[in-house]
């Protein structure tokens, strides 16, 4: 996995780029009363689309007669490359930037909430048989294995929808990082020449990324494996492909059967900070000797084994010390909080509480559910943001940003806690 896997699952968690707005939209649907209006033609396209799409088939062209040179069947190169139409919402979501960044309450709040805690225990109890098998096999505990699947798809609810050859191919053309997506086309073209996953369900993020973990492919054909003994590795359609490719991945990136990612712990008054950072590794020995201690209140062991401090929000916020496995975790996506929502709802689904310090705010993030009925209340008062769903979109930052200039409060078009208050408190018709 690439840190750029980062924005897309963070899209579809909490911020979404108005290119992928879906539910967002601003165009309601038309009354049941009036007679639907009849579709317009579509419109022919523009001589400078013509123009986009007639560059991208001659750079397909060459990609093909490359993929055949690297060892792609000439039958699947041709079937597949065929009429691939450019993607510029792909081009869009490659050089998409938040409109402001998102503190990391924000994050794990819609990540690690009650909704994921309890249908990862469900899933948990519907796939013990695979999972004990998996952990036999691969040493990767089921927490660990669900709370992946969980983060990277909803356990399989949201996989993607977008074309993947359909989007690698419009990347490997225009933008940045073109090889790193030809490679990736290349290796999508030998999944579908193996028959691994359906064409017809080949579909993922805007970056490739496919699953019900979530594998570039690249990764899929390094790490990928075939559980339920099929002959195919089907993380797509199959459960147990999909869980065990994720533990083989993690295995492969240096997991450490039987011991813990880390721990929240509390540092002592006066502790240097600067001390702090992933890769800044000292013995658990030395933590211990600073005074550095978990939080419930056991002593961190004085061993060698090498860790480091985290402090994702500060010295004033919460503080771990990690292992080895959250460094497995972290290769899974390279993204410091990414990991720590993993390990974190790993924790929870085995029955562990939240995190014990409060993080340095008095706004704290909102749940899934609590978005939710954030947004029923702002269509309460006549905002057209479409569909409560709980993925904070452009509209729907817009339609904040106007509440909080109503209510007299900075306009950061932020989904907070304190603005979901004001609203309960205040009656739609009272607004008007």
């Amino acid at each position: 996995m690439t840190p750029i896997l980062r924005a897309a699952a963070f899209a579809a968690v909490v911020l979404l780029p108005a290119s992928q707005a879906g539910a967002q939209s601003s165009t309601p649907a038309a009354p049941a009363s009036q007679p639907a209006a009849q579709a317009a033609p579509p419109a022919a396209p523009t001589a400078a689309a013509a123009a986009q799409q007639a560059a991208l088939d001659a750079c397909v062209a060459r990609l093909r007669t490359e993929a055949i040179a690297r060892g792609v069947p000439r039958a699947a190169a041709e079937r597949h490359l065929a009429g691939l139409e450019r993607d510029p919402s792909v081009l869009e979501s490659l050089d998409f930037q938040p409109e402001f960044r998102t503190p990391i309450w924000d994050y794990l709040a819609g990540l690690v909430d009650t909704q994921r805690v309890d249908d990862g225990r469900a899933m948990l109890e519907r796939w013990r048989e695979v999972l004990d098998g998996v952990q036999a096999r691969h040493g990767v505990d089921p927490a660990t294995v669900v709370a992946v699947w969980g983060v990277e798809s909803d356990f399989g609810r949201s996989t993607g929808r977008k074309p993947i050859l359909r989007s690698l191919a419009t990347l490997s053309c225009e933008g940045r990082r073109q090889a790193f997506f030809r490679n990736e086309l290349f290796a999508s073209l030998r999944i579908l020449a193996e028959g691994h996953v359906d064409p017809a369900v080949f579909n993922g993020s805007w970056a490739g990324a496919f699953g019900q973990t979530q594998f570039m492919p690249t990764t899929f054909l390094e790490a990928a494996v075939d559980f339920d003994g099929d002959g195919r590795r089907d993380i797509v359609g199959t459960v147990p492909d999909a869980l065990a490719s994720t533990a083989n991945y993690l295995r492969r990136a240096g997991w450490r059967t039987g011991e813990p990612w880390g721990w929240e712990v509390r540092l002592p008054e006066g502790f240097d900070a600067s001390l702090a950072g992933r890769t800044k590794r000292r013995p658990l020995a030395d933590w211990a000797a600073r005074g550095v201690r978990r939080v419930d209140g056991r002593p961190l062991e004085a061993s060698q084994t090498a860790s480091a401090l985290l402090l994702p929000a500060g010295p004033a916020g919460p503080a771990f010390v990690v292992l080895r496995n959250f460094d497995a975790v972290y290769a899974y996506n390279a993204a410091e909080s990414y990991a720590l929502a993993i390990v974190h709802l790993a924790d929870r689904l085995r029955g562990g509480t939240p995190f014990v310090t409060p993080w340095p705010t008095d706004d704290p993030g909102l749940s899934r559910a609590e978005r939710r009925e954030l947004q029923t209340l702002l269509l309460a008062r006549g905002h057209a943001i479409g569909e409560a769903d709980g993925m904070i979109g452009s509209l729907s930052r817009r339609a904040i940003r106007d509440e909080q200039a109503r209510i007299g409060v900075p306009q950061d078009g932020r989904a907070g806690m304190k603005l979901l208050a004001a609203l309960r408190r205040d009656p739609p018709a009272a607004s008007r």
